[in-house]
């Protein structure tokens, strides 16, 4: 009977990680998922495990991205080629990247609205709209979505070409189109990448700003989770998390590297479809046999 339980926690794992970084919405498809394959656990902890799984797959952009996100110097630097702001930094410089601490700012300025909007209305949202109905309309939607920004996109010049060139401004409006993934089925970095792009970015750099702005998104949300739900696990339980988050970091890893590979020849159109036909196939399901 365990076995049977990893075996869907290892699944779940790989649905996870394959869905969290692609923007077909990891949420919803998990959500979907649990109409087939359900664990025999806790109301409560399945809550608490489809957040906190999510975890594996944020460790997976910490690691291919450490040296473009990690702000601090491992030595005094010589200062040869440091930048103006460098300069002006002075003393700090010494032991901090400017360019860098600066970008996690703005990606803090990014999460604000979440934290706004997601904190006070986590249970509401919850309640109200992790359904299969939701997640089906929303998968559709936003795959429409994706299909109207690419052919905008096809028409438009780029702006911004790196994250450095992210202003303020466009920082706090991507944090915007993140609200819109609150709802199950909108895909979190669908949300954000369709808001990059009519923003004026790159289709590189509003995926990584994604990836970069899901660490502190999700690590919160994770925490909350575990709070809520308290410390007091069964050792099954921890196994279930543990398993559920290694699965999910090490198929995030050849998620994100195929993403990444895949955007620099073609459009997001693909994925437009597939959360089209997805969600044509899902609401017709449940209205039939449900």
């Amino acid at each position: 009977m365990d076995f049977i339980e990893l075996l869907k926690v290892v699944f779940l794992g790989i649905v996870e990680g394959i869905t969290e970084w692609l923007p077909i919405s990891s949420t919803g498809h998990l959500i979907l998922v649990e109409e087939f394959v359900k664990l025999d656990v806790s109301k409560q902890f399945w809550e608490m495990f489809m957040v906190v799984i999510q975890l594996g797959a944020i460790l997976a952009v910490v690691v291919l991205y450490w040296n473009k996100i990690w702000p601090f110097r491992n030595k005094k630097p010589q200062h040869v080629n440091v930048t103006k702001i460098e300069k002006s930094a002075g003393f700090i410089c010494r032991f901090v990247k400017i360019d860098k601490m600066v970008m996690w700012f703005k990606i803090l300025v990014s999460c604000l609205p979440a934290i706004l909007i997601g904190l006070p209305f986590d249970d509401f949202i919850e309640d109200t709209f992790n359904n299969w109905f939701v997640v089906s309309v929303m998968l559709i939607v936003y795959g429409v979505l994706f299909l109207l920004v690419e052919d905008y996109n096809a028409k438009r010049t780029v702006k911004v070409n790196s994250i450095e060139e992210i202003s303020w401004k466009m920082a706090l409006y991507i944090g915007i189109f993140q609200v819109l993934a609150l709802i199950p089925g909108t895909s979190r970095s669908g949300a954000t990448i369709i808001g990059g792009i009519l923003l004026g970015a790159s289709r590189t750099v509003a995926a990584e700003y994604t990836f970069f702005l899901a660490i502190p998104v999700m690590f919160g949300a994770s925490l909350l989770k575990i709070v809520k739900f308290g410390l007091n696990f069964t050792q099954w339980e921890v196994v279930i998390l543990g398993v559920g988050t290694m699965v999910s970091f090490l198929v995030s890893i050849l998620a994100i590297k195929f993403l990444m590979g895949y955007i620099k020849k073609h459009d997001f159109k693909v994925f437009g479809w597939y959360r089209i036909v997805l969600g044509v196939v899902v609401m017709l399901f449940f209205t039939i046999f449900r």
